[in-house]
């Protein structure tokens, strides 16, 4: 500590460390990096197998029904979408418990906030996924 900080009781100054951001190729691996590490993180939630599960369902679902390339790109993208949402959610629900772990009505309203946003896309992937299906055996 410098003398004036020790005198007044104060924190001690920063250690010269400075995190440098990577930049080019570099930060690119550190992107994947990290990403993979969220999807490991999202991998322990059961809600997210859950969904996993009904991804490839559909997508075995979607082959059996002949189902063209755009509704399997459309699955599959309102399928991310929803991945991606979870991940939000849960990163919502992880920091509410770190820094609210007593129950309140903000913390309760943020997770819930967070649940509908899963919710809604539960629906639009369920929708999209009942329309394909009908669609190709119905009207073949």
């Amino acid at each position: 500590m410098t003398d004036r900080n020790a005198q007044a009781g104060g924190p001690e100054p920063l250690a010269s460390t400075v995190i440098k951001k990577k930049t080019g190729v570099a930060h690119l691996f550190a992107a994947a990096q990290y990403s993979a590490q969220g999807f490991r993180r999202l991998v322990q939630e059961s809600a997210f197998r859950h969904e996993l599960l009904g991804f490839v369902g559909g997508l075995v679902v979607f082959a059996l029904v002949g189902a063209n390339l755009f509704e399997f790109l459309g699955f599959i993208v309102l399928m991310m979408l929803m991945f991606s949402v979870e991940a939000l959610n849960t990163a919502i629900e992880e920091l509410v418990d770190r820094i609210s772990p007593e129950i309140s009505t903000v913390g309760r309203n943020a997770k819930d906030l967070g649940s509908f946003a899963v919710f809604c896309l539960i629906i639009a992937n369920g929708a999209f996924a009942f329309y394909v299906i009908v669609s190709r055996v119905l009207l073949g």
